[in-house]
């Protein structure tokens, strides 16, 4: 992490697809800097060994509308407000074509990716509005951006989705006083990453980045921590580009 400190004391944070990567580093920045975090996640295994570490594990499939209801239930019981949601789950697991993606992955893929985002802001809405300094933080992609490199095609569509439903949620919410605002990495060091790209492909893709690495996880959650905190206040409908130089608009 950075030198650079917020404040988050006493502020209640969400976090899905919190057990690994960027959302377990991400609850861990927050967690640090004095927040009580919900990690959301379906994975029960990992996501129960990081809340006993930094906050409140609640197992969560935020494709499910019943399973967010419960859990958002459970926080407004706890906590009675929400004053950061980060919209991290999603991810893909094969690097297909449009013409050998099955079209139940396709469906699959928008579900965890998009419609998923839809539905925790959804029902994280009215807690948010209790909140003085409300922040909701969509983790998106550079595969939204631009074509320019191979990817999973429902993903690449589904993280458009997320930069541009950043931009009308933020308007709906404006009046609340609630921050809307999207983060777009290129390729961050994940297990994710490991599992769907051999090495001589993440070398290929380090040397495609300007600058010539991979991004870590804890170099991303600084940002997202930027725009979940006071001082980006007034700043919304926003995507920040985070990809060591290899998109520039």
């Amino acid at each position: 992490m950075t030198d650079i400190t917020y404040e988050f004391a006493e502020r209640v944070a969400v976090v899905t697809g919190a057990a690994t990567g960027i959302g377990e580093a991400t609850a861990r920045a927050l967690s640090d800097s004095g927040a009580h975090v919900f990690l959301l996640d379906i994975d029960t295994e990992r996501g129960a060994m990081l809340g006993q570490e930094v906050g409140t594990f609640i197992e969560t499939d935020v494709t499910s509308l019943e399973s967010l209801d419960r859990t958002f239930a459970e926080i407004s019981r706890s906590h009675g407000r929400l004053d950061v949601l980060v919209n991290n789950a999603g991810g893909f697991g094969t690097q297909a074509t449009t013409e050998t993606v099955d079209p139940s992955e396709w469906r699959a893929l928008v579900e965890l990716n998009l419609t998923s985002v839809f539905l925790t802001c959804r029902t994280a809405i009215p807690l948010l509005r209790r909140s003085s300094a409300g922040r909701i933080v969509n983790v998106g992609s550079l595969a939204g951006q631009t074509g320019g490199y191979r990817t999973s095609p429902a993903y690449a569509a589904a993280k458009a989705g997320v930069h541009a439903y950043t931009r009308v949620l933020a308007h709906e919410l404006a009046e609340d006083g609630i921050t809307v605002n999207a983060i777009a990495p290129s390729a961050v060091l994940t297990d994710r990453i490991r599992a769907v790209r051999d090495e001589a492909e993440r070398a290929a893709t380090a040397a495609s980045i300007p600058l010539g690495r991979y991004q870590t996880p804890d170099e991303l959650a600084a940002w997202i921590m930027f725009l979940a905190s006071d001082e980006s206040g007034f700043m919304t409908g926003e995507t920040v580009a985070v990809n060591g130089g290899r998109f520039m608009t």
